[in-house]
C-alpha cells in the first residue's frame, strides 16, 4: 500500500525500512527474518489450503444426501451419482461428483460445536492460535529467500475489492501463546501483517508513474552501491523492493484461460435470494463472485512457498441456511453458494492436477458445524454440532474414499467418529515429520497436538 506525505520529504534507506516494515505486532521485517533464522528442516515440503465454510454447511445437501430418508430429512436439492459407484452427492455438486474418485469424504466427522465461531481453525485444540501460526512457528514466519509469508489468510476482499465486508466471528489472526511474529499475512483487508507495509511517497510523485518507477530504481541502486552492515536489514530492504508476495497475488500473471476457468461471477444470480434480508444479499454475491479467484490466489501462494493458506468467506451467513428472513433456505442457499463452490473447487483440482501438484497441496473444506437432520418449517436447517461435512483433496492422501458412516437420519456418526482434533493432527502429519518434531524441546507444544490419531487418509 502507499502512504502520501509532505512533498518535501525524501525517502531514505532507513525510512523505507521503517515505513515499509512488515509489521507483525510491532516487529519490523528484519526482526521477522531473525525469527525465521534457525528454522528447522523437518517439514514435508507440502502446503495446506483450508477453505473454511463459515456458517456451517449441511451434510445432506453436500456429501451425504440420504435419498432414502423420509421427506423433511433427505436432501432438499436432489442427488447426483458420483464417479465412485454407489456414492451420491447433492445435485448442486455436479462437477465435483464427476471427480469424486480424487476426493476423500468423511461422513462421520463431528465438531461438537453448534455456535458461530472459527473452530477448528482457532480453538483450545490449536493452542488458541490459527493453525497456520503453528506451521509458521516451526518453519519461520517468512521464506528468507523471497520474503513470502509462510502463513496467509484470504478474505473475499483479497481477490475482489468491490465486495461487501462481513462480520466474521472470532479472531482469525490469533496467535495464542505464540509470538505475534507468527500472525498470518492478510492481503486486501489491512491485516496486522501488512498494516505498515507502505512505500511513502509525495503525492506529486504518486501521480507520475515514471517518477514512481524512478523512486524504486533509486532505492535499488542505493542498495547495490552501499549494502547495509546489518545483513538482515539489507535482506529486508531488498525484499520490500523485489519480494515475491506481490507477484504471487497478481492474477494478471496467469494465463487468461486459467483465470476464466476459475471465474465464478456467473453464479451471482439474485433472483433466488428473495428469502434473505436485503443487507445479506451482498454477502451471497461476494462469496459467489470471489471464491474461484481466492482458490487461484491460494494455489499461487502455495506454489511460491506459502505453507498454510486459509480461505475465509468473511460472511457468517452464507452457509447458515435457516430460511429465517436473515438467511436463505436450503434449496436457494445451495444454488447461491453451493454451485460456485462446486465450480471453484473443481477448477482448482483440475488446475492442480495439470500442474502436477496433487501430492504437494492438500485442500481441506469444512465449516464450524453441520445442519440439523430435519428441515425446519421454512425449508431451512439449523445449527448442529453432532455431524458435519468434511472433504479433503491432494497432499498425497488416499483418494476416492468415503470414510465413516452416519446414522439413518444423518444426525450423528454410525461408525468411528472423527473430531477437529483428528483433523488438526492430520494436517500436522501432512506438513511435518512429526517424529522429528517430538525430538525438539522447542517444538513440544506443536508436536503434542499431533498425538491425537490422524484421520486414516495418509
Amino acid at each position: 500500500m502507499l502512504t502520501l506525505v509532505d512533498p518535501n520529504h525524501r525517502l531514505d534507506r532507513r525510512g523505507f525500512l521503517t515505513a515499509g516494515a512488515l509489521g507483525l505486532g510491532g516487529l519490523t521485517l528484519p526482526s521477522v527474518l531473525r525469527a525465521a533464522e534457525g528454522s528447522i528442516s523437518h517439514v514435508s515440503g507440502k502446503s495446506v489450503i483450508f477453505l473454511f465454510q463459515q456458517g456451517g454447511p449441511s451434510q445432506f445437501e453436500t456429501f451425504d444426501p440420504k435419498p432414502q430418508a423420509p421427506d423433511g430429512i433427505r436432501t432438499a436439492t436432489g442427488v447426483t451419482q458420483t464417479s465412485i459407484p454407489g456414492v451420491l452427492f447433492g445435485d448442486t455438486y455436479s462437477q465435483l461428483s464427476k471427480i469424486a474418485d480424487k476426493l476423500t469424504i468423511v461422513r462421520s466427522y463431528q465438531t461438537n460445536n453448534g455456535e458461530h465461531n472459527i473452530v477448528p481453525l482457532v480453538s483450545p485444540d490449536t493452542l488458541n492460535a490459527n493453525i497456520g501460526c503453528l506451521y509458521s512457528r516451526v518453519v519461520g514466519p517468512v521464506r528468507a529467500e523471497s520474503g513470502l509469508p509462510t502463513n496467509a489468510v484470504l478474505f473475499p476482499q483479497s481477490a475482489c475489492s468491490d465486495v461487501a465486508r462481513g462480520a466474521a466471528r472470532g479472531n482469525i489472526s490469533a496467535t495464542g501463546g505464540l509470538a505475534p511474529t507468527f500472525a498470518p499475512f492478510i492481503p486486501g483487508v489491512d491485516g496486522p501483517a501488512q498494516a505498515n507495509m507502505r512505500l511513502t511517497l509525495p503525492r506529486d510523485r504518486f501521480d507520475d508513474r515514471r517518477q514512481l518507477l524512478e523512486e524504486f530504481s533509486r532505492l535499488q541502486r542505493e542498495a547495490d552501491a552501499a549494502p547495509s552492515a546489518n545483513r538482515l536489514q539489507d535482506q529486508a530492504y531488498r525484499m520490500l523492493l523485489t519480494g515475491g508476495i506481490a507477484e504471487a497475488l497478481d492474477l494478471g500473471r496467469e494465463a487468461p484461460q486459467t483465470v476464466a476457468r476459475y471465474d465464478t461471477s456467473r453464479y451471482v444470480r439474485r433472483d433466488n435470494w428473495s428469502s434473505a434480508r436485503r443487507g445479506a444479499r451482498g454477502y451471497y454475491s461476494g462469496q459467489a463472485k470471489s471464491i474461484g479467484k481466492l482458490l487461484l490466489m491460494a494455489r499461487r501462494l502455495c506454489e511460491a512457498g506459502c505453507g498454510f493458506v486459509t480461505i475465509h468467506a468473511d460472511y457468517e451467513g452464507v452457509w447458515d441456511m435457516h430460511a429465517d428472513g436473515e438467511n436463505l433456505n436450503m434449496a436457494d442457499g445451495m444454488s447461491a453458494i453451493g454451485r460456485p463452490f462446486d465450480h471453484a473447487v473443481s477448477a482448482f483440482i483440475e488446475d492442480v492436477e495439470a500442474r502436477g501438484l496433487q501430492d504437494k497441496i492438500l485442500l481441506v473444506c469444512c465449516g464450524e458445524m453441520g445442519r440439523t437432520p430435519r428441515l425446519n418449517r421454512n425449508g431451512g436447517r439449523d445449527h448442529w454440532g453432532k455431524l458435519a461435512p468434511l472433504m479433503m483433496y491432494g497432499g498425497g492422501i488416499q483418494a476416492g474414499r468415503v470414510l465413516g458412516q452416519s446414522s439413518r437420519d444423518g444426525g450423528e456418526p454410525n461408525s468411528e467418529a472423527f473430531s477437529p482434533r483428528n483433523l488438526i493432527s492430520t494436517l500436522l502429519h501432512v506438513l511435518f515429520d512429526v517424529g522429528q518434531l517430538r525430538l525438539l524441546p522447542s517444538m513440544a507444544s506443536v508436536s503434542r497436538l499431533a498425538e491425537t490419531p490422524p484421520i486414516p487418509v495418509l
